[in-house]
């Protein structure tokens, strides 16, 4: 994809993921979830060039200062991602995302050793997660599955399934869940759809 088509992507999924949305050029003047994504992918593309992992950071940084979104420049980050108000997020460097995902202010996509190599989650296609959920270590959610709003997840999710509570308790979503989970203009906790 070019840049530019790329950008009105985020514009367009920004627009059908934010009933408060009102038009591309507010949501690009004031969105902190899409300043910090175009941010990363800046500083992703520096960070697979070794000589430039250094200025990656600085600009993550900086990026933090700014919005409030912690990104790491070598997470991996598929398309249509959405970070809904933004405040406090933290993606951890080997974290992976896949499409169509949407994260909620105070998100936290952790690690739970000092090792190296992979570390950090990795969510599916279609997940949500709520706000204030920690999703800590290498374990994978799979697509359409939903997290709940401050849950704490420590191991795997099956694909098609919500984790709630502390520590987080998987279920398999049902039809209804799914269907909310998976339309953009629902903006209910999928806790409250066990």
């Amino acid at each position: 994809m070019t840049l530019l088509s790329t950008l009105r992507e985020d514009l367009q999924n920004a627009r059908a993921h934010d009933p408060a949305s009102r038009g591309d050029l507010e949501n690009a003047l004031v969105y902190s979830g899409l300043h910090a994504i175009w941010s990363y992918r800046l500083a992703h593309r520096l960070w697979a060039m070794p000589a430039w992992r250094g200025p990656a950071r600085v600009l993550t940084q900086f990026t933090r200062f700014l919005t409030g979104i912690e990104i790491h420049p070598g997470a991996t980050i598929g398309r249509r991602f959405f970070i809904d108000h933004g405040m406090g997020v933290v993606i951890g460097e080997t974290a992976e995302i896949g499409d169509d995902v949407m994260i909620y202010h105070g998100v936290t996509l952790g690690g739970r050793s000092l090792n190296h190599g992979k570390r950090h989650p990795t969510l599916g296609n279609r997940v949500t997660v709520g706000a204030g959920a920690k999703v800590l270590g290498p374990l994978t959610v799979g697509d359409d599955s939903a997290i709940g709003a401050n849950a704490v997840v420590t191991h795997d999710v099956p694909a098609q399934s919500i984790a709630t509570g502390i520590p987080a308790v998987v279920r398999n979503r049902t039809e209804k869940q799914r269907e909310r989970g998976v339309d953009p203009t629902t903006y209910i906790d999928p806790a409250m759809y066990i």
